[in-house]
């Protein structure tokens, strides 16, 4: 199954999610207004109408009432608020083995501010049927400083769920100065290509010069080879219609 979900500007192939964006993780960076919870939505759609269940955690830690309303089809949208209570475990712990398609407000002060001290949240993010059975959204929007000033414990735990996960990762934020930094730089590029790379697309001027669904796209070429497959590069324009155009 494939659908398209946009164009490529310098050809007149078209972008499509297939099999294998169920498998690969998706960096979405862009500002605010650029369409990223528009593609974020269509990659969800997508991962749901595979008969994959979804987790999508917002960092910004909404109300129900502060979702779009894109996610909050009826059938496909269970809303959790992220504590660290033995009822929301036992709440978390059904809603997986009901296969929920779980929207979980977090706010990232949960996360632990020590290297050396494994928060409760990432313990969640970890679990086994989790990591078994879930495509994974992950999004920093509004106010990403206060995810940022907790990084640490993310980039310890991000390692560990990667190498244990057996679907994707869709990862959603505005392009904040802290992907200029070098090493995050080469995290990134290894998580969401697979091999560091030029990896330009984290240059926050070229980003904030894109109109909106229009973002840049870096792929694997996905053909069998002894060593690493080239890196493709393109900027896409995405579909803005809600219709999904499945092939």
């Amino acid at each position: 199954m494939e659908q398209k979900i946009g164009n490529y500007k310098s050809s007149i192939a078209s972008l499509a999610l297939s099999d294998r964006t169920l498998m690969e993780n998706t960096l979405i960076l862009g500002e605010t207004g650029s369409g990223k919870t528009h593609l974020a939505n269509k990659i969800r759609e997508f991962v749901i109408n595979s008969s994959i269940p979804t987790i999508y955690f917002d960092f910004s830690d909404p109300d129900p009432d502060k979702i779009e309303d894109r996610f909050k089809t009826s059938a496909h949208f269970h809303y959790m608020r992220f504590d660290e209570s033995e009822a929301f475990d036992k709440a978390l712990d059904e809603a997986i083995a009901e296969k929920k398609d779980i929207y979980m407000a977090v706010n990232p002060e949960f996360f632990s501010s020590k290297k050396e001290v494994k928060s409760q949240l990432s313990k969640v993010i970890q679990k086994k049927a989790l990591l078994e059975n879930y495509y994974y959204f992950m999004q920093v929007i509004v106010q990403p400083e206060g995810f940022f000033t907790k990084f640490e414990d993310f980039v310890f735990y991000i390692f560990d769920m990667i190498n244990m996960k057996k679907y994707g990762l869709t990862f959603v934020s505005q392009p904040n100065e802290i992907f200029e930094n070098t090493r995050i730089k080469l995290l990134f590029s290894f998580l969401y290509v697979g091999r560091c790379s030029n990896a330009y697309y984290y240059n926050t001027v070229v980003l904030r010069s894109l109109p909106p669904h229009h973002f840049v796209h870096q792929v694997r070429v996905d053909h069998k080879s002894l060593l690493f497959n080239p890196i493709k590069t393109d900027i896409v324009c995405i579909d803005t219609s809600d219709d999904l155009q499945i092939r």
